[in-house]
């Protein structure tokens, strides 16, 4: 599922078969209460232009504050969500692009993540990219995938 290969150290990628309709996991992308349950608690909005954060534990090793500082940077639904991250301290310069893709495939969704923008050259980049994709492709994708199979709150009607 998950890919952080070493031949590009500047992004990493997630692909993951989800079995729901596109606007089912788009609902549980944009949702705030639910992209809290998956991710973390957040002041979303499916806007472009719309800056928000989430919250989340500090992680000392890599000077990350634990408050992520986002915008909304491209919005298309149920197909694709571009938001910018970083952290929202000044001791930490880390700025990645976080792109979902969604793909209607085989009577379910493809969803695809690339975090993009980590200098190849950073230590500190470095080590938050190895986190970051053991959270994403590990338990993230996991527990969002639990929250769409519970359907508690996701259907679109």
């Amino acid at each position: 599922m998950t890919e952080a290969s070493a031949a590009d150290p500047t992004a990493l990628r997630v692909d993951d078969f989800l079995p729901h309709p596109p606007a089912v996991v788009w609902r549980a992308l944009t949702t705030p209460e639910l992209l809290a349950r998956w991710l973390m608690p957040n002041d979303f909005a499916p806007v472009v232009g719309h800056r928000f954060t989430f919250r989340s534990e500090p992680i000392e090793a890599t000077r990350f504050s634990g408050v992520t500082a986002c915008e909304v940077l491209e919005l298309r639904e149920p197909e694709l969500l571009v938001i910018s991250w970083a952290d929202a301290s000044p001791e930490n310069d880390l700025k990645t692009t976080v792109t979902f893709r969604l793909e209607a495939h085989d009577g379910g969704t493809r969803l695809s993540l690339v975090q993009a923008g980590f200098r190849a050259d950073d230590q500190n980049d470095q080590l938050a990219r190895k986190i970051m994709g053991g959270g994403w492709g590990g338990h993230l994708f996991r527990r969002l995938g639990e929250i769409l199979n519970e359907g508690a709150g996701v259907a679109t009607s």
